[in-house]
């Protein structure tokens, strides 16, 4: 499926208790594959910089449930500077479309120094429109996100199913290079976040594979509970 010229896919987030969350990890473990990523048992580590305009309007967004929203955000794994990643993540209901544009360790300090005129005639039209959206909409960093991620795949609809855990919002410092960046933890109790992500359907032996005791799907955006946790921690 396709809307706005963007690749949709369907996405499914629950919280789930610790406990739930290793015997499903079990489960899903036996029969799909971990991400090529991973790099142990428990999966790989994400660290995304989000950035929001002067309004917010990414994080009022997602708080009022506007049909059609976006947010940009620059991200690393494992702490390292070997893969950088701009990605925009678009929301349409219950849909998702995700964009990416590799960038090296010089652009990503020019755009967190201020110098970002190196991205407006970018070859990548990502790149442009974030450029467009920095120099108009007045964009800026708002917080790292970070978390440990444990992934699997299935080929068939593009099946992702991922557990995500540590959740954890940046306090003082927005350098996500930084190895002794401050952190806090972002929710509260032993949960995770479950996704599932997949293209036009789920097949069947994979929906069984997730069904859990007594949860519903959450609208749970990392970005909005870590944006949240910062300004708590800074008032």
């Amino acid at each position: 499926m396709q809307f706005d010229g963007k690749k949709l896919r369907h996405e499914m987030k629950y919280y789930i208790h610790y406990h739930e969350a290793q015997a499903l990890r079990d489960r899903v473990g036996a029969v799909l594959m971990m991400d090529k990523n991973s790099i142990g048992r428990e999966g790989y580590h994400i660290r995304s910089l989000y950035f929001d305009d002067m309004h917010e309007t990414s994080l009022l967004d997602k708080n009022n449930g506007v049909f059609r929203r976006k947010k940009y955000r620059i991200r690393i794994y494992n702490k390292s500077d070997a893969v950088i990643k701009l990605e925009r993540k678009s929301k349409y209901h219950d849909y998702i479309a995700k964009e990416s544009a590799s960038m090296t360790r010089e652009e990503y300090e020019r755009i967190i120094s201020g110098d970002i005129d190196f991205m407006r005639d970018a070859e990548h039209k990502l790149i442009r429109d974030f450029y467009y959206d920095c120099k108009h909409g007045l964009m800026k960093p708002g917080v790292v996100v970070d978390y440990v991620r444990e992934a699997y795949i299935f080929p068939i609809s593009d099946v992702r199913i991922t557990f995500d855990k540590q959740l954890k919002a940046s306090i003082q410092s927005l350098d996500i290079f930084d190895v002794n960046l401050p952190m806090v933890e972002s929710i509260e109790g032993p949960k995770t976040i479950l996704e599932v992500k997949y293209n036009q359907f789920l097949p069947d032996f994979v929906y069984g594979l997730i069904q859990m005791s007594a949860h519903q799907r959450s609208t749970i955006s990392k970005y909005v509970i870590c944006r949240e946790r910062r300004k708590s921690y800074a008032d």
